[in-house]
């Protein structure tokens, strides 16, 4: 995907240092991600996300706050009032680019952060936790052992992640005025909160904390075995591709994408410019990805055409069986359908009726569940054959292909 360098001003003189992934095409959204205390915009977790919305036709700016990464600052300085105000520099930026955030991702305290900064975002319609803590100043337990030094010291240096930082009394005094709780319940905007359960860092009680608080919209999706850090990428993905499929719900599309869910039949795949082979795939309102395996070149991030092919013959089979089924009102309690392509020799298949020296076969088992007799199984096998796809596929079909 396209990356770009993405500066702006702070508003206090300072610029903060931030990259901008932009997927091939007009974005459908952007979105801002905010991220963990003392981390930064190059964290595996950021990119990970931010690539995997890409595949969703997201734009992402992250960034570093003021005194992390490469933004200029000086940390000791900062707080969490500062890192609100950097996300709302950060979103003017984008506006001034005319990309407003519509969607605010925040991880660890970066998560606490997005929900105090949306009401100052208007543009802003959704709202993604992952990790966050309830309260701004959980972030204090990483050196509790410490606050009494900090409070008579006035400043102190810890160790946090293997790096030292300078850590001021202001910043235990701002965390531990913030009223969070009182900001989420005036969010007035959908809300997903995403958590582990085996979270080390911060406990799944924030979470619940969070959602109760919060009015409707609100969503929570479990992070299963993840850890703080999503450190699998597999982790980071799902959580990307969770929280793609929900916002998708609430924020504004592209005017020619729009359009294009609007006429009635159309399906529209397009390169993502993610890997050699992905696609994305829009039938109406809905995505979808198609990839080649990793063996024919392709990163295997969605069904191969073929795999396709067979999903929508496989479909169109169960539901054919399932009206039939309650049209006759047979005993039939499930049904599920197993397929596979092959190329087989002309001979091998009882000759083929062309004189092709190949053909394409297809092997279709149906699992039928209930309380059947042989006669309606047999007769249910027969009316598989009379789904729409297969008859398309056994009939004359032309395709008329024109430029646009």
């Amino acid at each position: 995907m396209p990356r770009e360098r993405f500066d702006f001003d702070n508003g206090r003189g300072q610029t903060l240092t931030g990259l901008l992934d932009v997927p091939r095409g007009q974005p459908a959204a952007c979105a801002l991600f905010a991220h963990c205390f003392t981390c930064g915009k190059d964290i595996r977790a950021a990119g990970r996300i931010a690539a995997a919305l890409n595949r969703h036709g997201i734009a992402v700016l992250r960034f570093d706050f003021t005194g992390l990464g490469g933004s200029e600052g000086e940390f000791a300085n900062t707080s969490f009032s500062s890192n609100i105000d950097d996300l709302v520099a950060a979103a003017e930026g984008l506006r001034a680019r005319g990309m407003a955030p519509q969607i605010l991702v925040g991880h660890s305290l970066g998560g606490a952060a997005v929900l105090a900064a949306a009401s100052r975002i208007p543009e802003a319609k959704a709202v993604a936790t992952i990790g966050a803590p309830s309260d701004p100043s959980h972030v204090t337990g990483l050196f509790r052992d410490r606050l009494d030094e900090i409070a008579a010291d006035g400043e102190i240096e810890v160790e946090l992640g293997q790096r030292r930082f300078r850590i001021r009394r202001s910043f235990v005094e701002d965390v531990a005025q913030q009223r969070l709780g009182e900001l989420i319940g005036g969010l007035r905007r959908a809300l997903l909160v995403m958590h582990a359960p085996l979270d080390g860092v911060v406990g799944i009680d924030n979470a619940t904390q969070i959602f109760v608080a919060a009015r409707h919209p609100k969503s929570f999706v479990s992070l299963d075995r993840a850890d703080h850090l999503l450190s699998d990428p597999a982790d980071a993905d799902y959580a990307a591709s969770v929280i793609a499929a929900w916002a998708a719900r609430y924020v504004a599309q592209a005017p020619e994408e729009a359009a294009a869910d609007a006429a009635p039949g159309l399906v529209r795949v397009r390169e993502t410019g993610h890997g050699r082979f992905q696609q994305e795939v829009r039938v109406g309102p809905h995505r979808l990805l198609a990839d080649e395996p990793e063996r024919m070149g392709g990163d295997d991030t969605g069904p191969d055409p073929y795999g396709l092919l067979l999903a929508s013959l496989g479909a169109c089979t169960a539901m054919t069986l399932r009206m039939y089924a309650d049209r006759k009102k047979l005993p039939l309690t499930g049904v599920s359908v197993d397929l596979r392509h092959e190329k087989v020799h002309g001979e091998d298949s009882g000759g083929s009726p062309d004189g092709r020296r190949s053909i394409d076969r297809i092997s279709r088992v149906l699992h039928l569940e209930g309380e059947l007799d042989p006669a309606q199984r047999a007769r249910l096998q027969e009316i598989a054959d009379m789904c729409p796809v297969h008859r398309t596929l056994h009939g004359t079909i032309e395709v008329d292909t024109s430029l646009a």
